[in-house]
């Protein structure tokens, strides 16, 4: 099928629609080629788009702030905005001379400087929303969903593997090397490229897993202060995140480090050198990067309705651990998550243990596993992988649970 023959309506195009009726701008932030561009374009079609990683355009943003946003005072879509920063403060003036909504559609891929920007200059006048790569509903939605759970982990979910049905390993190799290894030199002034690809690749080993610094930096044969600045970036441009420790303690003694995830478990295998989806059926670290990919659905349900995440993990010393907690303040919800085909009475165990403990702070827990069948259990709501958006009422406040938004075909209804 060719590209022109589909596209998708991310689940998040109605919340950006929302937004755009009730802020005077919206900033749309996530990692490269996760869709930003298209989603901008498909929700304002009518405007201007100008994208400041040309330079002739980023030159004139720099140079002559005031005349470059005198062209678009009706509007318009600008493209990685955060690389001209000072921009924030002039479309500022701009937004305050006349308060119509939904003027500006901002996109970046680094985090951490285009929130900086909104804060400083534009608190109040910009709703900031994140695009992840597909989620598994969109691409079902198309058709692209992939027909086996090893090969949804290999491939991953960013869209060119799909719009252009691309060889996973080599738009991989091509996407570390363009995007990733370039924003690491234009954030930090790495010295040895060397040794962060092979941060990068540890780091990779140890999604899903408990973050140790001090041995991460060993490994790399770096210092702990390195190693905390470029995983700095690795999160600025939304490579990988950190899921933290829920504080409730249930009289047990708790670990108080992060776990460490990718956004995506495509990019993690290809770093992992897994070359097809059969060796990663094996793989010592296939349940990791299952629970990776689930983590990262979780967030999407969240960041495409809005939402701040509302997700941690909880784990005794007494060798007790429940993969996902969702505070909804009154009451946490436990997801357990399982990469195997079968279902284990060992799976409830956990959560039985944590719910007993939690007493009323504890919510109806979950169960998500790698097999196909669904059960309505006395511990647990089981969900087979592919029905993941079943857990949605465990995160969503019920207002939201009917806007599913989608994706179609070209020329569906």
């Amino acid at each position: 099928m060719s590209e022109t023959a589909w596209h998708v309506r991310r689940r998040i195009h109605a919340t950006v629609l929302d937004l755009v009726s009730s802020y005077p701008a919206v900033a749309i932030t996530g990692p490269r080629q996760s869709g930003k561009t298209t989603l901008a374009r498909q929700v304002f079609a009518d405007r201007p788009y100008v994208s400041l990683e040309d330079p002739d355009e980023l030159d004139f943003a720099t140079q002559d702030p005031r005349a470059f946003l005198e062209n678009y005072r009706d509007g318009a879509v600008f493209d990685e905005v955060q690389r001209a920063p000072h921009l924030f403060s002039y479309l500022q003036s701009l937004l305050d001379e006349e308060r119509r909504m939904g003027r500006f559609v901002l996109t970046g891929s680094q985090q951490f400087s285009m929130v900086e920007s909104i804060t400083q200059s534009l608190a109040g006048r910009v709703a900031l929303v994140r695009l992840l790569p597909f989620s598994l509903s969109e691409l079902r939605n198309t058709g692209r969903e992939p027909g086996t759970l090893d090969q949804l982990l290999f491939q991953g979910l960013y869209p060119p593997i799909y719009d252009r049905e691309l060889d996973p390993t080599r738009w991989y190799g091509n996407y570390v090397r363009t995007y990733i290894e370039r924003d690491v030199r234009r954030l930090l002034n790495v010295r040895d490229l060397t040794q962060f690809q092979r941060f990068l690749r540890l780091c990779a080993g140890r999604t899903g897993q408990v973050l140790n610094l001090s041995a991460l930096g060993t490994d790399a044969g770096a210092s702990h202060h390195t190693v905390r600045s470029w995983l700095s970036v690795l999160e600025a441009s939304f490579v990988v995140h950190q899921l933290r420790p829920h504080h409730a303690n249930f009289n047990k003694r708790l670990t108080k480090s992060p776990k460490l995830y990718f956004y995506d478990p495509g990019l993690a295998a290809w770093l992992l050198g897994i070359q097809t989806a059969e060796d990663l059926a094996a793989h010592p670290l296939r349940g990791e990067l299952f629970e990776t990919w689930a983590v990262s659905e979780l967030l999407k349900m969240r960041f495409d309705h809005a939402l701040e995440s509302n997700l941690s993990f909880w784990r005794a010393r007494q060798r007790l651990e429940i993969d996902v907690l969702a505070d909804h303040g009154v009451h946490l919800v436990p997801i357990e998550i399982k990469s195997s085909q079968t279902i284990s009475r060992s799976f409830f165990r956990g959560l039985t243990r944590w719910r007993e403990l939690a007493g009323d702070a504890a919510g109806r827990a979950w169960l998500l596993y790698g097999g196909e069948s669904r059960q309505s259990r006395t511990a647990a709501e089981v969900i087979p992988w592919r029905q993941i958006d079943a857990i949605a009422p465990a995160l969503l406040p019920e207002r939201l649970l009917g806007d599913k938004g989608g994706a179609r075909r070209e020329g569906e209804g």
